[in-house]
């Protein structure tokens, strides 16, 4: 029986060094093939090939990042809905409960957002 989870541990241990050592080793190979040849048009700002005018960092309203992270947040939650309906038949009534129970918490959350007018746009 310990052999088993040792084997488990084991298969585990080899993707997480290959899921290291694969983008290092093809980031360092790709270092040391590359040319390097800088030059002061290199390292200008890029803008789509324009000069840049002016500096690059502006500042952004804050209700850009609220928008953002709302819709963040709702879109990563209902990608919950799919676990749910596939097995919806296996757990009847429990997983029937807890649903409500996450789009209850979802629908706290929207109207929280919508007291404190964080989804007013001007």
């Amino acid at each position: 029986m310990s052999n088993i989870y040792a084997n488990s541990y084991a298969i585990v241990f080899v993707f997480l060094c290959l899921g290291v050592l694969l983008p290092v080793g093809a980031l360092t190979l790709g270092r040391w093939l590359r040319p390097h040849v800088p030059s002061e048009a290199k390292e200008t700002t890029y803008e789509s090939g324009n000069n840049p005018f002016h500096d690059s960092r502006i500042q952004f309203q804050v209700r850009y990042y609220l928008f953002a992270l709302l819709f963040v947040i709702f879109d990563v939650e209902t990608v919950f809905f799919y676990p749910w309906a596939v097995v919806y038949d296996q757990l009847g009534l429990f997983a029937l409960v807890e649903m409500v129970l996450f789009i209850t918490l979802l629908a706290l959350g929207l109207i929280y957002a919508w007291k404190k007018k964080v989804l007013r746009w001007m």
